[in-house]
């Protein structure tokens, strides 16, 4: 028997205006007009059989949250969110406290957009803001510079949203540590209620793979983190995960119910779900990627259980993400399994000092998180 966990609710957006050279998303660059109304009855007709499929998984669950990403959500205009909304809502029950997050482009037409996203249900925004620098913007591929994007945190701060969350990168292109710690510097003087701050990463298959930009090297990054995690710690933000910073009660919901082993139905092109079952059955699924396929009513690309054996990676794979302890009684709970299926492994993560042990927690310290693969590795199945 499993504990069923909060629902949440993922949708993919895959259009872009254009592709950035670092993104190895699942995003497309606009060729025309987007199909916005013909995509949104795709997605509605996409969740109606996944609740149909997931029946015994979804029952009465109400949704926790739903997390609408791309691509560039806010392509799609304020009533045709709306739409999509309500009509997910006839569809599915909403918690009363349910966070809705919309991820935006801080370019100037989008930002006007805002109260109607918030009309429209949307209680909470994600920007990618990335830099401060216009200069490196530009190297980034980004549409807008940098006085939209202040422009556009004053557009969401008046707006009447719950919350906001600023993405920026570090670890950019010829990025000098000063130039990063400013970028982060004029992130914190904005305040936000949420910072997603990570590192650039070349990912396979982007431009940026294909012809690599000169990075900062591992000295350089190193003293980038922990200047920049003092700035941010001496402002009043707390590192929740690990590229996440909050104010008190203003981390993501969303985020956290993925990183705790939650459940979430998922939607759009190439968008990936999880689902339990009490009977101790884990599912799970991806959509098909190309719009192509995806307009043609092709949703269902991809379905697997998560095999008892392969839980406790997929577990802890997420949960030391998170900073916060780890109740022992979630492993039971959420994999099925009993603890002593992982007591071997503990008992060598302790040793190691990767992870301390209370009665009724794990928690990761901070030569765990360094060493965070070869942690997780141990609990891949023999």
């Amino acid at each position: 028997m499993l504990s069923l966990p909060p629902l949440s609710l993922y949708i993919h957006i895959p259009w872009c205006v254009q592709k950035c050279p670092y993104c190895d998303f699942n995003s497309h660059a606009q060729k025309g007009e987007i199909p916005e109304q013909d995509y949104i009855a795709h997605l509605l007709a996409d969740l109606k059989g996944d609740l149909a499929r997931y029946q015994t998984s979804v029952g009465n669950r109400a949704l926790h949250s739903i997390f609408i990403g791309g691509g560039t959500p806010s392509l799609f205009s304020a009533p045709s969110i709306a739409y999509l909304l309500e009509q997910i809502r006839k569809l599915i029950p909403f918690e009363p406290n349910i966070e809705i997050t919309l991820e935006a482009n801080p370019g100037t037409a989008e930002a006007e957009r805002f109260n109607g996203y918030v009309q429209a249900g949307v209680n909470r925004i994600s920007m990618g803001i990335q830099s401060f620098s216009d200069e490196k913007l530009q190297r980034l591929g980004r549409i807008h510079n940098a006085r939209e994007a202040k422009s556009a945190v004053e557009f969401a701060r008046n707006s009447g949203l719950n919350s906001f969350n600023l993405d920026l990168m570090h670890g950019l292109p010829d990025q000098t540590a000063a130039q990063a710690l400013a970028d982060l510097q004029q992130a914190i003087d904005l305040a936000p209620p949420h910072l997603s701050w990570y590192q650039l990463t070349i990912e396979p298959n982007t431009m940026f793979a294909y012809r690599p930009p000169r990075l900062p090297d591992e000295d350089e990054l190193w003293q980038i983190f922990e200047q920049g995690h003092q700035l941010l710690t001496s402002a009043g933000y707390v590192q929740y995960e690990t590229s996440a910073y909050a104010k008190t009660g203003f981390q993501c919901r969303h985020n956290l119910n993925y990183w705790r082993f939650g459940d979430y139905l998922a939607i759009g092109c190439g968008a990936h779900g999880k689902v339990s079952f009490a009977d101790g059955k884990i599912l799970r699924f991806s959509k098909t990627k190309h719009p192509r396929g995806y307009l043609r009513g092709e949703y269902l690309y991809e379905e697997k259980n998560v095999e008892p054996q392969d839980r406790p990676f997929e577990f802890f794979m997420n949960r030391f993400r998170l900073l916060e302890a780890v109740p022992k009684t979630d492993f039971e709970g959420l994999t099925g399994l009993p603890q002593s299926a992982v007591e071997k492994t503990i008992n060598w993560a302790l040793n190691k000092k990767f992870i301390t042990e209370t009665d009724r927690t794990w928690q990761v310290t901070e030569q765990g998180k360094l060493f965070l693969n070869e942690l997780l590795t141990e609990f891949l199945p023999e």
